[in-house]
């Protein structure tokens, strides 16, 4: 089973850059397909961005794709989520989520599908 560890979240004012990590231990991180969900205030949780368990398969959901990207280093078993010129909507807790798969380039687009979640990171954007 395998246990995931948000970072890199904080302040930062409209316009601002962040990149969040995700350290995962417990399994083998590459056979995860992994991916970021956010939940802002009083909102239901948005899927973000999904990386296939190789890393040659992503994507951003529309709101965010010319902003945001994902990527990961299986060596390093940890998935990042980099955010440039980020916005107020952009204010929400990050989640990094797991999913086990055997296939190469398959990653969730359905948050319920993935297994494993982890406990979150704030970013809140002043504007």
């Amino acid at each position: 089973q395998v246990q995931l560890v948000e970072s890199g979240g904080g302040l930062v004012q409209a316009g601002g850059s962040l990149r969040l990590s995700c350290a995962a231990s417990g399994g083998t991180f590459s056979r995860y397909a992994m991916g970021w969900v956010r939940q802002a205030p009083g909102k239901e949780r948005e899927f973000v961005s999904a990386n296939s368990k190789i890393g040659g398969n992503k994507v951003c959901a529309d709101s965010v794709k010319d902003r945001f990207s994902i990527s990961r280093d299986n060596d390093q078993h940890t998935v990042y989520l980099q955010m440039n010129n980020l916005e107020p909507e952009d204010t929400a807790v990050y989640y990094c989520q797991a999913r086990q798969t055997n296939l190469r380039f398959y990653f969730p687009r359905t948050i319920s599908d993935y297994n494993y979640w982890g406990q979150g990171t704030q970013v809140p954007v002043s504007s």
